[in-house]
């Protein structure tokens, strides 16, 4: 159980809603391991009644980790931290939309990032048809080096429209935390994905042999209002992951 509540309290002056302030608190404490895996989530009523906030806020927030997968309910136990598993493949799903983060949490993995670049520049050839923007439009590019247990098992290149992200050294950790919070987070995604050798610059970023098999993935998100915002080009350690997906028929 949690020693101190007041550290998750919601600043109530703050723009962003209590709810994902809330969320947002939780998510940095499972990941820097002040709540730990198994451990139990204090009741709705108990977060409402100590953080000053509606029954309601704190289920919302408590939803949007369990769809996160950070948090788990059991049916007349209450909500826990999602149980560490062995690290072994990075799994992703092909039917829902997930971050980089939550597809690491979600696996027992400590997400993390190095950061090689953030700046503006003028969007490419290659932007300009994904994102269906007109030339010499200025866009925000973000390239790192994404790590699991401080593994590095990607690179991703991400290039988002400045309306959405005008200073990209505002991305401090997650992008898609970071959308959230300003409700510009896409909602839907492409994505294509195939096999491509490591180029040497790649083989020395991620520590394999140049030449080797990597997992190439691009990636296109979508705003609600249906603007194509977000590219992304990941290059993907191969030994880590593995795709998922559920047919029905």
């Amino acid at each position: 159980m949690l020693s101190s509540l007041n550290n998750f309290k919601p600043n109530s002056k703050s723009a962003t809603p209590l709810y994902l302030q809330l969320a947002n608190s939780l998510s940095a404490a499972i990941h820097d391991g002040t709540l730990r895996p198994d451990e139990a989530l204090p009741s709705e009523r108990i977060l409402s009644e100590n953080l000053s906030i509606s029954r309601v806020t704190a289920r919302k927030a408590i939803d949007m980790l369990c769809n996160r997968g950070l948090l788990i309910k059991k049916q007349g136990s209450g909500t826990f931290i999602m149980p560490k598993t062995e690290p072994a493949m990075i799994e992703q799903p092909l039917s829902r939309l997930t971050n980089f983060s939550e597809q690491l949490s979600q696996r027992g993995f400590v997400p993390g990032s190095q950061w090689i670049s953030r700046q503006t520049g003028i969007a490419s050839v290659e932007e300009i048809l994904s994102l269906g923007i007109s030339p010499n439009t200025v866009v925000s590019r973000l390239k790192r080096l994404r790590t699991a247990d401080k593994v590095v098992v990607a690179i991703e290149n991400t290039t988002i429209l400045t309306q959405y992200l005008p200073d990209p050294k505002l991305v401090t950790d997650s992008l898609y935390n970071y959308l959230d919070i300003t409700g510009a987070a896409p909602v839907r995604a492409l994505q294509h994905i195939r096999a491509v050798n490591a180029t040497p610059e790649q083989a020395k970023l991620t520590g394999i042999a140049e030449g080797a098999a990597m997992i190439f993935i691009t990636r296109i998100g979508y705003h609600a209002n249906g603007a194509a915002i977000e590219l992304t080009h990941s290059f993907c350690h191969g030994d880590y992951y593995d795709f998922v997906a559920e047919l029905f028929k």
